[in-house]
């Protein structure tokens, strides 16, 4: 075996004994801190792993999948929540923290995207790539970043949805849609939500907005702070994202930026719609206008910047290409 594989057999190996560590060791111990305590070592393990991995991307996924999802799962298990406090065997479990997927409730139905438009979305992923690796050069400003915007999304939506195909075909469970369309929201309440990566929405609602609303004595106005917080764990994730991707470059601070005033503009739209109370509404086009534009504008200003200037889209943009290539 070459170097590859045998740093592909130590990384999975790791995943399984760690997995394997916390099913059968710390859930036998009492929910709360001494079962949280027990989980420290699997934290860490998931923190650091990113950073043994030389590629870019598959850096990001590893970050995107263990380091955030699985460890705030595993938070959520501790104190015997969440979709892994649920699970009846190994497998399931392994399957439930490894993949950004969010078991099927009864009670919370969005309406789904059809699954043509995902398989779509995966024949026009390796265009974009393959047209912004070879003009990117010659495009406009603008315009690479409003195809780095369509790309996101197409990214989230392709990673989600694979996910969900194997979480299904391997365990047989019925899970929710990745996004509900949020090129069509409404509000940013609306956009981040109910529409845009809803596991990650969700991990965040469980783990950070429900925790902070519960400490403030005053719940008129404890989603507030909640909101906000949410918000600020979820740049700083993108930031500690940024970081793994752009090895050696020094987290400029702009992601977290970003969410800090999403956040912000979140709590003062919500504010609005109390004090106006119904009496005023923009019509539906504008309001899908306002709200598209307003993400789309502020991720040029913050988003993207921070990728570009170290240079983490070249890098990523290579690898997928040498991928499609490889694959086709």
């Amino acid at each position: 075996m070459d170097e590859v594989e045998i740093n592909i057999i130590i990384f999975f190996s790791t995943i399984f004994l760690a997995l394997s560590y916390s099913y059968f060791i710390s859930s036998k111990l009492p929910k709360g801190i001494y079962k949280l305590i027990s989980l420290l070592p699997i934290f860490f393990t998931f923190s650091i792993l990113p950073l043994l991995i030389s590629s870019a991307f598959a850096s990001a996924i590893t970050a995107f999948f263990f380091t955030w999802l699985a460890n705030f799962k595993l938070i959520l298990f501790a104190f015997d929540q969440g979709p892994l406090h649920h699970t009846n065997s190994l497998i399931q479990f392994i399957i439930i923290a490894s993949f950004p997927v969010k078991l099927k409730s009864n009670h919370n139905n969005p309406s789904k995207k059809p699954s043509l438009n995902l398989w779509i979305e995966l024949f026009i992923f390796p265009l974009l790539i393959n047209f912004i690796y070879t003009q990117k050069q010659n495009l406009n400003p603008h315009l690479l970043l409003a195809i780095y915007c369509c790309l996101v999304f197409l990214l989230v939506d392709i990673l989600i949805f694979i996910s969900n195909i194997l979480t299904k075909t391997l365990i047989g469970v019925e899970l929710e849609p990745p996004s509900n369309e949020p090129y069509l929201a409404t509000s940013l309440q609306d956009f981040w939500g109910r529409r845009w990566n809803l596991i990650v929405t969700n991990t965040l609602r469980q783990t950070i907005y429900k925790p902070v609303k519960s400490i403030f004595p005053n719940k008129k106005w404890a989603w507030l702070p909640a909101i906000v917080a949410s918000f600020i764990v979820s740049g700083l994730m993108h930031e500690l994202l940024f970081f793994y991707v752009s090895t050696n470059v020094t987290p400029t601070k702009e992601m977290t930026y970003f969410f800090v005033l999403h956040g912000i503009c979140v709590v003062i739209e919500l504010i609005m719609k109390r004090v106006l109370a119904g009496r005023f509404e923009l019509p539906v086009v504008v309001s899908r206008l306002l709200t598209v534009g307003f993400v789309v504008v502020t991720s040029f200003w913050l988003f993207f910047p921070p990728l570009i200037k170290s240079g983490a889209d070249v890098k990523v943009l290579e690898e997928f290409r040498l991928f499609v290539i490889k694959l086709f």
